[in-house]
């Protein structure tokens, strides 16, 4: 064989031989990848009760709102973009977006994470394009939505279609409409009825073009009670979540709380016995400080603490079910 064959032959083995060893390291690297994931240890344990229904609300901010800041001042000269607001909750409640909800999670967690609330309105007229002035949308909603991905998959689609861009400002409820009470949305996305009726009430709604109300429902999940997979309190055996929450109280086991006035806190303090008296006020709780944590914060993260402490907590299930199916992925999400 001549020399320069030879070389060749020589250069193609060891070509091959480096092809090989890197992608056996790409292997061993993604096998590593696969052993070092975290798993939640965390777990559902009681679900598909009536008083878990979870219910949320589109409302547009009314441009002649009396607004105020976080102690009460008036604030002058807001902007409220009506025209935007107009064509998201429109689209929100088009056949289109209501389809992709009702869909959303089902082929990837095998379940369903939100349903079309039964008699929801939908919207069939036309949707007006971004202009120059008014492509920008303001949107201040519950953290629930976001953590769940839900907007995320839903707002490219409205995006791509109109011209628009939303800025989505996501916290609990409480702190959502007071953004809008301070002029700083142009509408909200929330699930409490009793907030966003008395944020109607007080003169910050509108009625869409299209709609007969201020306060427009659509979309609804459930919210779930869940625990170490331990469940040293025997929620999972419990007859109804009544009676869970209250062997969480019984035996002072860990529970975390949203502690924020968002639409899951209030709907978690209407669930322990009236003999315990926890409410949204500090001082209803503060003899139960060892085993009750406040912590005033979003839903991802309160899931995240939960499991890191072994603690009970009460979280929409479309969030739960994003954490669970990737907690690793959806513990870095949490910090963006």
């Amino acid at each position: 064989m001549k020399k320069s064959t030879m070389k060749k032959v020589l250069a193609l083995l060891l070509v091959t031989m480096m092809l090989f060893s890197l992608a056996a390291c790409g292997t061993d690297k993604q096998a590593n990848n696969d052993e070092n994931a975290l798993v939640i240890d965390t777990k559902i344990l009681k679900e598909a009760d009536d008083k878990m229904l979870n219910t949320y609300s589109a409302i547009a901010v009314n441009s002649d709102a009396p607004f105020v800041d976080a102690d009460g001042n008036a604030v002058a000269d807001v902007y409220v973009n009506t025209a935007g607001a107009d064509a998201l909750v429109q689209w929100l409640l088009s056949e289109e977006a209501l389809k992709m909800a009702g869909e959303y999670g089902v082929a990837e967690y095998g379940e369903y994470l939100f349903y079309v609330l039964d008699g929801a309105p939908v919207y069939a007229g036309e949707i007006t394009p971004a202009t120059e002035d008014t492509k920008t949308i303001r949107l201040s909603t519950t953290t629930s939505v976001k953590d769940s991905g839900l907007l995320g998959y839903l707002l490219p689609a409205f995006e791509d279609a109109y011209g628009y861009t939303v800025e989505v400002q996501s916290a609990g409820t409480g702190k959502a409409i007071a953004a809008a009470k301070a002029g700083n949305a142009d509408l909200i996305l929330v699930h409490s009825k009793s907030q966003e009726e008395a944020f109607v009430n007080d003169g910050f709604g509108r009625v869409v073009s299209g709609f007969d109300a201020q306060r427009v429902s659509f979309i609804y999940n459930y919210f779930v009670l869940c625990g170490p997979s331990a469940d040293p309190a025997k929620v999972a055996e419990a007859e109804s979540v009544l009676d869970a929450f209250a062997a969480i109280a019984e035996g002072e086991y860990t529970f975390i709380s949203r502690g924020d006035g968002s639409g899951t806190h209030n709907a978690e303090v209407k669930l322990w016995s009236e003999n315990i008296g926890i409410t949204a006020e500090p001082e209803s709780f503060a003899e139960y400080t060892d085993w009750y944590i406040s912590a005033n914060q979003g839903m991802g993260k309160c899931i995240a603490m939960a499991d890191e402490k072994g603690a009970y907590v009460f979280t929409d299930k479309a969030t739960f079910l994003t954490a669970e199916k990737n907690y690793s992925e959806f513990l870095a999400g949490l910090d963006k």
